[in-house]
């Protein structure tokens, strides 16, 4: 019998989320391990038939902390997602054919007193005295090298490494479920067939099987990928659409097998109307081309993308259909989306595990009572809607500030109207070289410069702290830095050895 829903102040009892894949099974992983065994009852509802859409991830460095709260191993996490690692991403053919460039992860060099590093090394630069950003970073040229090491103290170039994953991962969802079946977590498998909501206030009182099941909690979490099952379908919380700024619309996916031993960074190749993606783990290869379908069709993009493998297709290619954009109100009643369930951005910096992350943590800071107090969900809402829209605008700038116009696709992009955040970005940019990290954004000021840079916008000036400074000792402290540089990362093993004593899988599957 269906027990009735308190409406009493009190702790959560019992949380339901409602599908699988990597949003769900991280969130009864970290909902678990924080909340402890005294805590609400944990149910999480997938079915088999339906699956999940991932296609092979890449991340940002974030996930160490996420997988380290709950209880994670790297090692055990690299092994058994057949993982690699990642130092940061390469930019091919962005700005104009022909041209590369690489976002590292990390910092590129120690500021200058009160001067940054980047005043600095721009004011060198302008004079021709000082080597490409790359040269100054420990990742990028780690990178570039194929060698991988984790951080080590004492102040030097590798105590700067910062690092991410490559991973398969329907692996990583059946990992994170075993971490939190141990931890009490009951999976049900089956469909929803029905969403039930409560008399008076709207809010859903529980969900209903295909097998006439009922299963009621006090808070559930919509993890229902793009159908938004509970926060789109039965609360028709709105959608805005973000596709006026980044139009691409579809996706078609195909692993390949690996050409030569796994570099230690993602590709992203711009396209005719799109961008590919290159994600290199142990036993494979994840390739993908991000597209607009207005300038290309499916065919097309498949063929385009199997034209450019690194090595054998091993599947059939997939197509994968979205929509950009959030949900202002991703925390609605009683109820809390994450993954795509509230909202979607194109991977192109690799940020989709993160704002599951994000959204997970700030579920747990605002964790609600029965009482489902409304400013708790108004703070979730105004500080998600803040994560997207900081992520949204660094996407757009890698699409808007290119020299390219060799396809309608790159012309409507460099033509298209963009938010006046970044617009203002754009202008302090351009004026000094100047960068910045708004309060706790999620991208760093060497992840605007990497990009800033490596895009192509004129800068005009300076900073004016670089000003005085010395042409001649800048050029030499640079020249140090550079040297420390490449000194630390001839010292690192290549990535493949790393992976050999840390991380290979015992049995490597192709698939």
């Amino acid at each position: 019998m269906l027990t009735e829903i308190s409406r009493e102040n009190g702790p959560l009892r019992r949380i339901a989320i409602v599908g699988g894949g990597a949003a769900g099974w991280m969130a009864a992983a970290a909902l678990a391990r924080v909340l402890g065994p005294q805590g609400p009852a944990i149910t999480l509802i997938e079915s088999e038939e339906i699956g999940i859409v991932g296609v092979g991830e890449a991340t940002i460095p974030p996930i160490r902390a996420f997988n380290a709260m709950i209880g994670l191993d790297e090692d055990v996490f690299v092994r058994e997602t057949r993982g690699t690692f990642k130092l940061g991403i390469e930019f091919v053919d962005w700005r104009q054919r022909g041209h590369r460039y690489f976002h590292p992860f990390g910092v590129y060099g120690p500021d200058f007193g009160p001067t940054p590093f980047e005043g600095a090394w721009r004011r060198l630069r302008q004079a021709g005295r000082a080597e490409p950003l790359e040269t100054y970073s420990v990742c990028a040229q780690a990178a570039a090298a194929g060698r991988f090491a984790r951080p080590q103290p004492g102040g030097g170039p590798l105590s700067q490494l910062a690092y991410a994953f490559h991973f398969d991962a329907a692996l990583y969802a059946r990992l994170l479920r075993a971490h939190a079946e141990a931890a009490g977590v009951v999976r049900r498998e089956g469909k929803v067939a029905a969403v039930n909501l409560r008399g008076g206030d709207g809010f859903v009182e529980s969900v209903t099987m295909e097998d006439g099941e009922r299963i009621a909690a006090d808070l559930f979490l919509d993890c229902t990928g793009f159908r938004a099952l509970l926060i789109g379908q039965a609360l028709e919380s709105p959608f805005e659409d973000w596709s006026r700024w980044l139009p691409n619309d579809r996706a078609v996916a195909v692993p390949s097998a690996n050409a030569g031993p796994p570099a230690p960074y993602t590709r992203s190749t711009a396209r005719e109307a799109g961008w590919q993606w290159r994600i290199p783990l142990q036993h494979r290869t994840g390739n993908g081309y991000v597209f607009s379908s207005r300038h290309v069709s499916e065919d097309e993009a498949t063929a385009n993308l199997l034209a450019n493998l690194d090595g054998e297709p091993l599947a059939e290619p997939r197509v994968l259909r979205f929509q950009a954009g959030r949900r202002p109100a991703g925390w609605v009643r009683n109820v809390v989306a994450l993954g795509l369930a509230s909202g979607f951005l194109e991977p192109l910096e690799s940020t989709s595990i993160h704002l599951i992350q994000v959204g997970i943590a700030r579920l747990l800071e605002m964790l609600p009572t029965r009482a489902f107090e409304p400013a708790d969900a108004r703070r979730y809402n105004r500080l998600m809607a803040a994560e997207f829209d900081g992520v949204r605008d660094f996407l757009i700038l890698h699409f808007h500030a290119t020299e390219r116009r060799d396809t309608a696709y790159w012309e409507e992009l460099a033509a298209m109207s963009v938010p006046d955040t970044l617009v203002e970005r754009l202008r302090i940019y351009r004026a000094t070289g100047r960068v910045f990290r708004e309060s706790d954004e999620l991208f760093t000021k060497t992840s605007w410069l990497a990009v800033m840079d490596g895009q192509g916008p004129r800068v005009e000036g300076c900073e004016p702290l670089a000003e005085g400074l010395p042409l001649d000792q800048l050029e030499a402290r640079l020249a140090r830095i550079a040297e420390a540089t490449a000194e630390a990362v001839r010292r690192m093993p290549s990535q493949a050895d790393f992976i050999r004593v840390h991380g290979q899988a015992a049995t490597v599957v192709a698939g």
